[in-house]
């Protein structure tokens, strides 16, 4: 799914109009019902206090209040009066909210105080995502008071105040602190950043049937990843395929005290479907692998606790290297002849980036199109500091771009740069796998997929979907205070079984 600007979903607005074709007023009313539709299984019965501009976002709203009163739902409606230009659709939906006896309050300049009942729902439809300048004045004191309220805030499309692209000359004294933001046809760029989320909360994205194959000839450099693009993706096994169809994978991991990386990893990279897997460890590891994981074959260091050497790389389709393998003099060194002697895509994990970080000339030996997979501290030892999240994101974009990488930022909304300055928005996952040893498992599968015969790119993707949909099965299951990284493992099945 293409990430618009807010120019080009206003262009979307207008071919979909021209061309379905449907009046401007009746795609507000289908944007409208997907709000009330979200807001009324959700919040049945609730008391709602709707706060609406005079633009097209507070037209959506009026029209959401003119629903939620249809239902039998209280409500009272705000209106945000800084322009005397109000939206023609705006209009016709306060003729029509007035026409069923709701009469808003106006909030002006001259007396902008209102009050709330202690647990009315509050919806923000004051700006949407077409705002291009930091609010201020009354609007901003309105904002501010909204904000000292406890109630629950849901946005409509943007949280009022907050710019889609980006905020860096913003200000953030004077944006909707929402808990849900019913984003429509896409997310937007800026929701997908962590330091957001205080604005954003939990966003949703509502299908108001703008034109796709209009979407589809737009420019973008941003994705967001959904269920549906995951499953055309996937391989399907044919009938007389065997072990040696789906790869040899190779996972270089562990050291004393740090085995049960090199175990996470190589069951997840069985479960996505490796066909066969060996595991490069030390001496001190190999009882405990080969009792867990008869399924892996096992290839010896000379070290009793870390790796020292450099198998025989080129026996294998793909390579993983990373998990729990510290960073001893000895494992640097044999890292080295690692990406020196391969000649296909690896992918880096943990130590072996944060030993990369320390030698940064290496990363002209890596062969092109390999996958790093850091979380935040190890991306800033790669790359060094940054201010906010828009600093990041094009510090990544930059890393991918010119060491012909693709990097796999961790996290929330985990984000997959390539080295065309694309970047790629993860849609699943939860706060439960923020979890000792998510990360490994996340690099078996991505080793796994690599070494099924997925393109790079494609397997960085489908990994760290179905990394993130098996968290989820988990969390349904145990809720996220307990789960842990195998149960991510135990649930691939699951995440697969879900996209057939």
């Amino acid at each position: 799914m293409k990430i618009l600007t807010a120019d080009q979903t206003r262009e979307a607005d207008a071919y979909t109009i021209l061309n379905e074709p449907i009046a401007s007023i009746d795609l507000m009313e289908r944007a409208s019902e997907k709000c009330f539709s979200w807001l009324e299984s959700k919040y049945k019965n609730a008391h709602f206090s709707i706060f609406c501009g005079v633009g097209n976002n507070g037209g959506d709203g009026l029209a959401i209040a003119r629903m939620l009163h249809g239902n039998g739902n209280e409500i009272e409606v705000f209106i945000v009066h800084f322009s005397e230009n109000h939206s023609e659709d705006f209009d016709i939906n306060l003729k029509r909210l007035e026409e069923i006896g709701i009469h808003p309050q106006i909030l002006t300049p001259d007396n902008f105080q209102f009050s709330l009942k202690e647990k009315s729902l509050i919806v923000d439809a004051i700006f949407g995502s077409g705002l291009a300048r930091s609010i201020d004045g009354f609007i901003a004191g309105i904002v501010k008071s909204i904000n000292s309220f406890k109630n629950i805030v849901v946005s409509i499309d943007m949280p009022s105040g907050l710019f889609s692209e980006s905020n860096l000359q913003n200000n953030f004294d004077a944006i909707i602190k929402a808990h849900f933001t019913l984003t429509f046809q896409q997310p937007k760029l800026t929701q997908l950043f962590p330091e957001n989320y205080q604005y954003v909360g939990q966003f949703i994205v509502l299908d108001i049937g703008l034109q796709q194959e209009y979407i589809n000839s737009l420019d973008s450099s941003y994705y967001f990843i959904t269920k549906a693009e995951v499953k055309s993706t996937i391989h399907n096994r044919t009938k007389f395929s065997h072990k040696g169809s789906y790869g040899h994978a190779l996972l270089i991991a562990g050291s004393k005290g740090k085995i049960g990386a090199s175990i996470l990893s190589s069951k997840a990279c069985l479960r996505v479907g490796v066909g066969l897997l060996s595991v490069y460890i030390p001496k001190i590891g190999v009882e405990i692998m080969q009792s867990s994981i008869p399924e892996a074959m096992c290839l010896i260091d000379d070290s009793e606790d870390f790796i020292s050497n450099c198998p025989d790389v080129s026996l294998f389709d793909v390579l993983g290297v990373g998990p729990g393998l510290g960073k001893a003099e000895e494992t640097a060194k044999a890292l080295k002849l690692i990406i020196q002697n391969s000649t296909k895509p690896i992918v880096l994990d943990a130590d072996a980036i944060n030993i990369l970080s320390e030698n940064k000339t290496w990363f002209s030996f890596l062969p092109a199109l390999s996958i790093l997979t850091p979380h935040p501290k190890e991306f800033e030892r790669l790359v060094g500091n940054w201010n906010n999240d828009e600093e990041r994101l094009q510090l990544q974009i930059e890393t991918s771009i010119k060491n012909n990488v693709i990097i796999v930022l961790k996290g929330a909304n985990t984000s997959i740069s390539t080295p065309e300055g694309k970047v790629y928005f993860n849609s699943t996952g939860n706060p439960g796998m923020a979890t000792a040893g998510s990360g490994d498992v996340l690099t078996g599968v991505i080793t796994g997929m690599l070494a099924q015969g997925y393109q790079p790119y494609e397997a960085a993707i489908l990994g760290v979907y179905i990394h993130g949909l098996a968290g989820d099965f988990a969390f349904d299951q145990l809720g996220e205070n307990s789960l842990i990284a195998s149960d991510i493992i135990s649930n691939i099945p699951k995440a697969f079984q879900s996209l057939k």
